[in-house]
């Protein structure tokens, strides 16, 4: 089994990262948030609390960031102590070649084929396919449905929105957003918001 979670984050994303953990046999023994509002809340069956700081600094804990917003989790990942834990769905499709970075998420029915590599804190969410040989760079987030073909590099940071389309060998920079239904055909630099089919920098 394994074991004891902790969960950091308590908004919608949170949900299904929780939901996700149970699915792949983890007892979420704790959700915690930064935000006091939150505290005393019920999620899913389990009270918030916070802050995040002593569980994150903790060495014996096992966490996952249950933060959608790549900037706030690269934060909260920072200088942490703790055992971040990678969660997997039962029903995504892993090539066993893949190789997922500590506290990456993968969300139900996602696909990653072989010789895959997924950043630190990455999050591969519901039903998005990332096909042979792709890098993806530390807390990239691909949103629902995102298809990313073979040879696809993504930058740390960097968000593709549901339903992005990205054709092989294309690279996108680093904290790079992709608008939803966008199609990209041709490398982007970072730092730049691209929409549209195909896609170009707005």
């Amino acid at each position: 089994m394994p074991g004891d979670l902790i969960v950091v984050g308590a908004g919608g994303h949170a949900k299904v990262v929780v939901a996700t953990a149970r699915a792949a046999g983890f007892r979420v023994a704790a959700i915690v948030d930064d935000a006091h509002e939150r505290w005393g809340t019920i999620l899913l069956g389990v009270a918030v609390s916070g802050p995040s700081e002593p569980m994150l600094q903790d060495p014996a804990a096992q966490v996952v960031l249950a933060i959608g917003d790549n900037a706030a989790r690269r934060r909260r990942a920072a200088g942490a102590r703790c055992c971040f834990a990678s969660v997997v769905h039962p029903s995504a499709i892993i090539d066993p070649t893949v190789r997922l970075g500590a506290g990456s998420v993968v969300f139900a029915g996602a696909v990653i084929q072989p010789d895959t590599v997924l950043g630190p804190h990455a999050i591969v969410n519901t039903a998005a396919s990332i096909d042979h040989d792709c890098v993806l760079g530390e807390a990239v987030h691909l949103a629902p449905g995102v298809r990313l073909a073979g040879n696809v590099t993504v930058g740390d940071g960097a968000f593709l929105g549901i339903g992005v389309v990205v054709i092989p060998g294309v690279s996108i920079g680093a904290r790079t957003t992709v608008g939803a239904g966008a199609a990209v055909v041709h490398d982007l630099p970072a730092g730049v918001v691209a929409v549209g089919v195909p896609a170009r920098v707005r």
